[in-house]
């Protein structure tokens, strides 16, 4: 059971506090946590459980807010991550994003949305299409009407017809003239290169988005070529999960419109699409940069949006940067950008330049690493393949699509 939830700033602000029980935990705990925070720096906010002197906590950041549930009480860890990754990810749809002039703009929207998924500390309504129906998006029309009528809620005055269902993550019977549902594989690519251009780490994570468009109470089944190569398979409340244990097979009734149906990782893998080889030589006061960039397996689509993105180190005073291809840039917190886009057929692009470092250092002692970025569509480099998608009714006009798209994630290559 969870006591309070808090939304802080990166700056340690408090800028929403909810009291879910009768017992009132006071705001020194966040006090507490921020002073651990700084003294302790980055293994400090990658603890999901943390034991204060009088409360268990439980935090999850995601740009740049910092969401922090409190407890006295013996509880399921996970429930209460889970928890707050929901009431993140509702934050963040909703709002159309996540930072803090957003929540401090929508101040009222936020405390009826915590209203509705928890009640007395115990997860309730969580899912979003239901919240949806209860509590309207916030609108430009919907904000200039508050300010006229003095109306500030946004909550319906009828409960949604599917909190009694038994499918509650579904809207009540909704009708479409053309029935359509599309799933998309959407996987990113989190790999570490080591100064010696050995592949130390290579894996997808993946996830499985629909949107659903179907009439009345439709009932699908998804099944996968080769299931067998996923691992930490999580899934949306709608999938059952006997059917996916005895024969991998994903039975399910989908909410309607978009969600994520499961997420998944495949470990291990070989090769990545394009290589980075940086050389950079330092003497003299002086650092040579050379980097090329070019196609190491083919994936048989088109890989665009390539970027490289690099931390100049503090000693440095000055760079001069250039490309065959695409564009440099330095910004002003020191970081270069290089962006390639496609990878044309007549070249490699290479990057190449001179940093100069502080004058009463020779030599570069700390070398940059080169964070990676590209987007392939229409290939999932995991190599998961979708065998068929099934309606057990079909209706009429039945439309059904498939797409995959993989993407960089945390994809490094050290210097």
């Amino acid at each position: 059971m969870l006591q309070c939830i808090f939304l802080l700033s990166d700056s340690g602000e408090v800028m929403l506090e909810k009291q879910l029980t009768g017992h009132r935990v006071d705001r020194s705990i966040c006090d507490w946590f921020w002073d651990q925070s700084i003294s302790q720096g980055d293994s400090f906010k990658s603890q999901p459980v943390i034991a204060s002197p009088t409360h268990y906590l439980f935090q999850v950041v995601q740009e740049g807010i910092t969401f922090l549930a409190c407890t006295q009480v013996e509880m399921p860890p996970l429930m209460g991550i889970e928890f707050l990754c929901r009431v993140a990810d509702v934050l963040s749809e909703y709002l159309g994003g996540l930072n803090e002039d957003v929540i401090k703009d929508n101040f009222v929207i936020v405390y009826e949305l915590l209203d509705e998924m928890i009640d007395n500390g115990f997860p309730l309504t969580t899912e979003p299409n239901i919240l949806r129906e209860m509590i309207a998006p916030p609108n430009i029309v919907s904000k200039v009407l508050s300010v006229v009528t003095g109306n500030s809620s946004n909550v319906s005055d009828t409960l949604p017809g599917a909190t009694g269902s038994c499918v509650p993550w579904r809207a009540a019977d909704p009708k479409y003239a053309n029935n359509e549902v599309y799933v998309d594989l959407v996987e990113e690519m989190d790999a570490v290169i080591n100064r010696d251009g050995v592949l130390v780490k290579c894996e997808i994570y993946g996830e499985v988005q629909v949107n659903s468009h179907l009439s009345g109470l439709p009932d699908l089944t998804l099944s996968f070529a080769n299931p067998s190569i996923l691992d930490d398979v999580r899934f949306h409340p709608c999938v059952r999960f006997r059917p996916w244990e005895s024969h991998q097979l994903l039975s399910f009734v989908p909410p309607d419109g978009e969600f994520k149906l499961m997420s998944y990782r495949v470990k291990k893998l070989k090769s990545t699409p394009i290589y980075v080889k940086p050389q950079l030589t330092s003497d003299a006061g002086k650092c040579r940069v050379n980097v090329l960039v070019g196609i190491k397996n083919d994936p048989g689509k088109t890989i665009d949006s390539i970027t490289l993105q690099f931390q100049l180190p503090p000693c440095i005073l000055s760079a001069d940067l250039t490309s065959n291809h695409g564009t440099v840039n330095i910004l002003s917190n020191k970081i270069c950008s290089w962006s390639i886009g496609r990878i044309p057929k007549d070249k490699a692009p290479s990057l190449t330049g001179t940093l100069v470092l502080e004058t009463e250092l020779e030599r570069l002692h700390v070398f940059p690493t080169f964070r990676v970025g590209f987007r392939i569509m229409g290939v999932a480099l995991s190599g998961l393949q979708i065998d068929k998608l099934d309606l057990k009714t079909v209706p009429n006009r039945l439309y059904k699509g498939f797409r995959a798209l993989t993407r960089a994630g945390e994809f490094e290559v050290r210097s």
